[in-house]
C-alpha cells in the first residue's frame, strides 16, 4: 500500500493511492495515518479495503508529511562509504545517531525556508522508514517486522550551523522545513528489499546525487536493532538512514543553495519530491 496525508498544512486527511496512482480518501475509515494506524493489525485491515470503493481526492491536492504526530525523528550520519569519503570523514564502526527536531517536518513539495543569514544550505536525499511496532532491544533478525513502511526524506542541512558552531549537529538540521517527507509511505510488502534501491537528487535540473542503498554501511535492520539499545522506538517514529555522495559540502569548492534554487529527488518505488528555496518572510 501507498498511504498519504493530503490537504492544507495542519488540516491533512488520511488517504491511500489506488492502482491508477490516484489518491482516495481514508477519513471514513481511520482518524489519520499515525502510530495507531500503522500497527500490523491496522495495516491488515486497510489491505482488505478495495480503494476503488473510496471517494476520489481532487488531483493536484497538496500532500503533507505521510505520518501524523511523529514523536521522534532519528537520523543516521555518514552511512554510505562513498559519502564519508567525499567529506573526508572516517568510515564509522557504529551508526552515528542524532536527532532532527520534529518541527523540521514538512510536505514533500512544500517550499524550504532559507534561514536569515544562511550561506551554507545543503541537500541530502535519504531513505527513511517509519516504525509500526515498539522496538526496544530488538534483535536484528526481527527488526524489519517492526517497520510499517518506507519513504523519502530530504535531510536539509545548514553546514555552518552544523559543523562550525559549537554543539551538536541538531542545530544545522532542525530549522522548520528542513525535513521534507513523502510523497507516500510505502508498506514493506509492496516495496520489497530496502537495501536494493536507487536514490537521486537534481539541483536546478543538474544531477548532483546518484546512489544506491547497497552502499549503506549499516542496513535498515541493523539500524533498528542498534538504535533500540539506546531508546525505545515507538509506532510513528521516523528514522532516516543517511545520504549517498554528491552533497554540496563534498564539492571542491563546496556548493550551497540560495533562494530560488529548486531540488527534485526520488527513490526507487517511493516516488519523487520537489522543493524550492525561499527566504523567510519578515
Amino acid at each position: 500500500m501507498k498511504l498519504v496525508r493530503y490537504g492544507a498544512a495542519g488540516s491533512e486527511k488520511p488517504g491511500i493511492v489506488d492502482a491508477d496512482g490516484r489518491v482516495r480518501d481514508l477519513s471514513g475509515t481511520v482518524r489519520d495515518i499515525d502510530g495507531e494506524t500503522l500497527s500490523p493489525e491496522s495495516l491488515d485491515r486497510l489491505r482488505a479495503i478495495d480503494p476503488a470503493t473510496l471517494p476520489l481526492v481532487p488531483e493536484g491536492v497538496r500532500l503533507g508529511v505521510p505520518v501524523a504526530r511523529v514523536g521522534n525523528l532519528v537520523c543516521i550520519g555518514l552511512n554510505y562509504t562513498d559519502h564519508a569519503e567525499e567529506t573526508n570523514a572516517p568510515i564509522p564502526s557504529q551508526p552515528i545517531i542524532f536527532n532532527k527536531h520534529t518541527g523540521a517536518l514538512s510536505g514533500p513539495n512544500d517550499d524550504v525556508i532559507l534561514p536569515p543569514g544562511s550561506t551554507k544550505l545543503d541537500w541530502e536525499v535519504e531513505l527513511a522508514f517509519v516504525m509500526g511496532r515498539t522496538a526496544w532491544h530488538v534483535d536484528e533478525a526481527d527488526a524489519l517486522s517492526c517497520v510499517a513502511g518506507y519513504t523519502i526524506l530530504n535531510d536539509l542541512s545548514e553546514r555552518e550551523y552544523q559543523l562550525e558552531w559549537e554543539g551538536q549537529w541538531a542545530k544545522g538540521k532542525s530549522y522548520p522545513t528542513f525535513a521534507p517527507v513523502g510523497p507516500w509511505l510505502v508498506t514493506g510488502d509492496e516495496l520489497g528489499d530496502p537495501q536494493q534501491l536507487d536514490l537521486w537528487l537534481d539541483l536546478n535540473g543538474r544531477r548532483e546525487q546518484t546512489g544506491t542503498t547497497t552502499r549503506m554501511i549499516f542496513t535498515c535492520a541493523h539500524i533498528v536493532s542498534y538504535a533500540s539499545r539506546f531508546m525505545k522506538l515507538e509506532p510513528g517514529d521516523i528514522i532516516t538512514t543517511g545520504t549517498p555522495p554528491g552533497v554540496g559540502l563534498g564539492r571542491k569548492p563546496p556548493v550551497f543553495m540560495k533562494a530560488g534554487d529548486t531540488m527534485r529527488l526520488g527513490i526507487t518505488g517511493l516516488g519523487e519530491q520537489q522543493q524550492t528555496i525561499r527566504p523567510r518572510e519578515a
